[in-house]
């Protein structure tokens, strides 16, 4: 059954609309600063008029198997430890200045004794709904600083409050959809509450209000009201305080006392790190001593890392294609049944590496004779990193022949379009757009013995874009947030 048309408005209800959705944003916080900001100066964040189709099926699945996805890294990182410590020291080789500093990191925290074996892991694992097979397909699995948790749920209660209120309906101010096709995101509250777990667990499995959460951020962070959601949700509902730095100030603000993280000004004890920075070279840049030198003095104490350092990097795109096997799970994963490998191997496309394997070669002749059908990605997060279709060979032929081991290529996957109404900067555009889901998922584990103490799902993002844009980071200026409506 094919989804409802998008509500069809006369100019002066879609006025009434635009300024009612604007305000609403503003009065809850569904807003972020504009670049070179000054404190007063938030505006709306860019988001949808109205919940984008999103199969039913494809929903629940993407669900249904993010603790699995969250299981099956935890055991990379934990049980098979040295053959994914291994793959990333080669990668390290390509990539020094990023990927190589960080595994630097990990092999100077475990030179010593190992203060905190614990771990705490805020993943969100992205995906299209392939139009051919109407079935979710897989983009990337992030690690570290996942975000959009805290206004994923606020512009579906946006959403919801323009449905129920009638400004979706024509004439009689109706709601335009059922309530169980336009869900609300609970992220905020369930990533403050896998920050709460780990509290709890570094605590001796008890609650306690006294330590806090250390949130890492950037300088002048234009996407702060989306951790601010995440915060005032830790307090509101666990009475958990944090405390905010960047990694230039970690020197200053932070010390160590056998072994134990505390901010200076106060000596309240820190009982997680928790990133929202540290996940791109940038990060580092302003003064890479001072910072590189941070996430080191950080990583190692007894504090809880989300994300440790090797739990970041499992979430590399090397990893990513190696994770595509059907034998490589099967050993991680020695337990898993016929059905959730099944579900898994379901969500995969195509990943070529790089290398002198038959597959290596095969990618090697598909980036020149088909580059319309890939996209070429590096071991990075964040937005505008990867080369898509036929800048591929380009590219290529830019770089060294022994720096293409830094790369996988990733078939395309070919989304529906819809064609709905983005609200950037207050001006309307009305194309045809495509979607990424995003699913969250939190898991605490012990990443010396592979204990799972916890694994649970955490709520979703929608983001879309224009259907002529490749990347899709709101954040980096690609896309916007958006909501599903369920068909």
């Amino acid at each position: 059954m094919p989804p409802k048309s998008f509500p069809q408005l006369s100019p002066k209800q879609e006025e009434d609309l635009v300024i009612n959705a604007q305000q609403w944003a503003l009065s809850n916080g569904l807003v972020m600063y504009p670049p070179n900001f000054d404190l007063y100066q938030a505006g709306v964040a860019p988001i949808t008029l109205f919940p984008t189709p999103i199969p039913k099926s494809s929903f629940e699945q993407a669900i249904k198997v993010q603790t699995l996805y969250n299981e099956l890294y935890i055991n990379l990182i934990t049980k098979r430890k040295d053959w994914l410590t291994g793959i990333l020291k080669s990668l390290a080789d390509f990539d020094p200045d990023f990927s190589g500093k960080l595994f630097d990191i990990y092999q100077k925290s475990i030179a010593d004794q190992i203060l905190q074996p614990l771990s705490l892991g805020i993943f969100r694992s992205d995906y299209m709904v392939d139009s051919s097979e109407q079935q979710i397909k897989q983009i990337e699995f992030n690690t570290v600083s996942v975000s959009f948790g805290g206004l994923s749920t606020k512009i579906g209660q946006l959403q919801s409050f323009l449905n129920t209120t009638g400004f979706y309906d024509e004439k009689y101010n109706f709601k335009y959809y059922d309530d169980d096709e336009l869900p609300i995101s609970s992220s905020v509250s369930d990533i403050a509450q896998g920050l709460a777990d780990g509290n709890y667990y570094y605590n001796g499995e008890a609650d306690n209000k006294d330590t806090i959460i250390l949130f890492v951020v950037q300088p002048k962070e234009r996407n702060c009201f989306d951790q601010r959601a995440v915060e005032y949700a830790l307090f509101q509902e666990h009475g958990i305080r944090s405390f905010r730095v960047t990694l230039e100030d970690v020197d200053t603000l932070i010390t160590n006392n056998s072994g134990k993280l505390y901010v200076k000004s106060t000596m309240d004890e820190i009982s997680v790190v928790y990133y929202r920075s540290g996940y791109g070279p940038s990060n580092y840049d302003s003064d890479p001593t001072k910072t590189w030198d941070a996430r080191l003095f950080l990583e190692k104490s007894q504090a809880i890392k989300c994300p440790s350092v090797l739990t970041q990097l499992s979430g590399s795109k090397k990893i990513q294609q190696l994770l595509t096997n059907e034998n490589v799970i099967r050993e991680i994963l020695p337990d898993i049944t016929d059905q959730d490998l099944k579900s898994l191997l379901s969500t995969f496309v195509r990943i070529l590496p790089f290398d002198e394997t038959v597959q290596g070669q095969e990618a090697a002749k598909l980036a020149f004779q088909t580059p319309e059908k890939f996209v070429l990605k590096p071991q990075r997060e964040g937005g505008g990193n990867n080369i898509y279709k036929q800048d591929i060979p380009q590219f290529l032929n830019k770089i060294d022949r022994k720096d293409w081991g830094a790369y996988i290529l990733m078939e395309l996957i070919n989304p529906e379009t819809f064609q709905n109404k983005l609200l950037r900067n207050g001006q309307i555009h009305h194309e045809n757009i495509v979607s990424e889901l995003g699913v969250f998922g939190t898991i605490v584990f012990d990443e010396q013995s592979g204990a799972i103490k916890s694994n649970k799902n955490a709520g979703w993002l929608l983001r879309s874009k224009f259907e002529t844009s490749d990347e899709g980071g709101v954040a980096a200026g690609f896309g916007c947030v958006d909501n599903v409506y369920l068909y």
